[in-house]
C-alpha cells in the first residue's frame, strides 16, 4: 500500500472499530461508557489531531448511515454526532509530545501525556454533550431536579465511565506495545 494511504486508511478502519465498539448492548441506560471512544484516543495518539478529528468525524457519520441517531433538532445533532465525536481527536494534541517521550524511552513521561491527552478528549466530548444535555434533553429530568443537575449526573458519569476504561486500556496497551503509537510514516 503507498505510504500516502496508510494513514487515512488506518482512520477508517479505526472509525469502523469506534462505531462496532458503540454497537456493544447497553447496560446502565444513558450511563454508559462509550467504548468506541478507545480507538479514537489511539489513532490519534498515533497519527496526530488531524487524523483523530477524521476519525471522529467519520465516527460520528456513520452513526447516520446505521440510524443510530438520537434527532431532537439540527443543532442538537451537530453538537452530539459531529463535534462531540470529533472532540476525541483533540488527544492528538500532545500526541508529538507523546511520540518524542516514547522514542526516547521515558515511558513515564509518555504515560503521562497519553493520559493527559484522553482526559482532555474525553473532557470536551462530554462538556459538549453536557451542554446539549442541559439545552437539549431537559425534559428527561425528574421532577424537580434541574436540567443542569440532569446533564451533569448522566454525561458527568457516562464520561467518567469511558475516562476510565481509555486509560485502562492506555495503561495496558502502552507498556506492552509501544511501537504501536509509532507510525512508519
Amino acid at each position: 500500500m503507498s505510504k500516502n494511504l496508510n494513514a487515512p486508511v488506518e482512520v477508517a478502519l479505526f472509525a469502523a472499530l469506534a462505531m462496532t465498539l458503540s454497537l456493544i448492548p447497553d447496560f446502565m441506560g444513558w450511563f454508559n461508557p462509550s467504548f468506541g471512544a478507545i480507538p479514537l484516543v489511539l489513532i490519534s495518539l498515533r497519527r496526530g489531531t488531524k487524523y483523530g478529528l477524521l476519525a471522529g468525524l467519520i465516527w460520528g457519520l456513520l452513526h447516520f448511515v446505521l440510524f443510530k441517531v438520537y434527532y431532537l433538532s439540527v443543532v442538537q445533532v451537530f453538537l452530539e454526532y459531529i463535534l462531540a465525536f470529533m472532540a476525541m481527536g483533540l488527544a492528538g494534541c500532545l500526541a508529538p509530545q507523546f511520540q518524542k517521550a516514547l522514542k526516547t524511552k521515558e515511558q513515564g513521561q509518555a504515560l503521562g501525556y497519553a493520559f493527559l491527552a484522553a482526559i482532555f478528549a474525553v473532557f470536551v466530548r462530554y462538556l459538549i454533550h453536557y451542554i446539549a444535555g442541559v439545552i437539549f434533553w431537559s425534559s428527561y429530568a425528574p421532577k424537580g431536579m434541574s436540567a443542569y443537575w440532569y446533564s451533569f449526573i448522566v454525561n458527568g458519569t457516562a464520561g467518567g465511565l469511558t475516562l476510565v476504561v481509555v486509560l485502562i486500556v492506555l495503561g495496558i496497551l502502552l507498556p506492552t506495545s509501544p511501537r504501536f503509537f509509532l507510525p512508519n510514516k
